[in-house]
């Protein structure tokens, strides 16, 4: 299968309530919005042609639990710094910079659902910056 674009799709409670805290909170940029409500969505840039949408109508019913296990992976340059910009935007931080066991620094933030969002910093040392193509295993 070859894959050509990606997108994720959110349905979230409160439509303003989520571009506010992604557009005005998280800073991400606009890619376009169609439809008019109660059927509108808007597409916001991830990042590396990956696209979060946004779309009013068929939400989850308030208090409805999310799915277990589902989280929005968003690596970034410079987590400390992230999370200063983030701070500045009243997004709480939920939980601080810290390196895994695995290598990755992370941090934790939560949208308006409670959809939990992992800002990833890969150090320059970890094998994720490492070009595995063209070698086997």
């Amino acid at each position: 299968m070859e894959v050509l674009r990606s997108r994720v799709l959110l349905r979230p409670r409160d439509l303003e309530v989520s571009l506010a805290f992604y557009e005005g909170g998280l800073g991400l940029h606009r890619s376009r919005e169609f439809g008019s409500a109660p059927h509108r969505g808007i597409v916001l840039f991830l990042g590396g042609g990956t696209e979060l949408e946004l779309h009013e109508g068929g939400g989850p019913d308030p208090g409805a639990p999310l799915p277990t296990g589902v989280r929005l992976w968003l690596q970034v340059p410079d987590v400390d710094a992230a999370v200063a910009q983030l701070s500045l935007a009243d997004v709480v931080v939920t939980d601080l910079p810290e390196q895994k066991a695995w290598g990755l620094i992370e941090a934790v933030v939560h949208d308006p659902d409670g959809l939990p969002l992992v800002l990833v910093e890969v150090p320059t040392d970890h094998p994720l910056r490492r070009d595995r193509r063209g070698h086997s295993s």
